[in-house]
């Protein structure tokens, strides 16, 4: 049980951070800075990618979240 709830609390703060993170990328893609967003994409994609390979996520999900976040920067003028 205590073992349990360690694991579930160390992945929940992986998970709130990954959700901090997009978010910052986010508010930068919307405010339209390309250059900031891209070293921001590669920040954020290297924590999913951490997070999927230490088992706190699915790597599907990953690869996904990786996908439409990469879209939404080449979707930027």
């Amino acid at each position: 049980m205590r073992n349990s709830a360690r694991k579930r609390l160390h992945n929940r703060s992986i998970k709130s951070s990954l959700h901090q993170m997009e978010k910052k990328y986010l508010a930068l893609i919307t405010a339209g800075k390309k250059s900031d967003a891209s070293e921001s994409l590669r920040t954020v994609s290297s924590a999913f990618d951490k997070a999927a390979k230490s088992g706190v996520i699915h790597k599907s999900l990953a690869d996904r979240k990786k996908s439409r976040l990469s879209a939404r920067l080449n979707g930027l003028k």
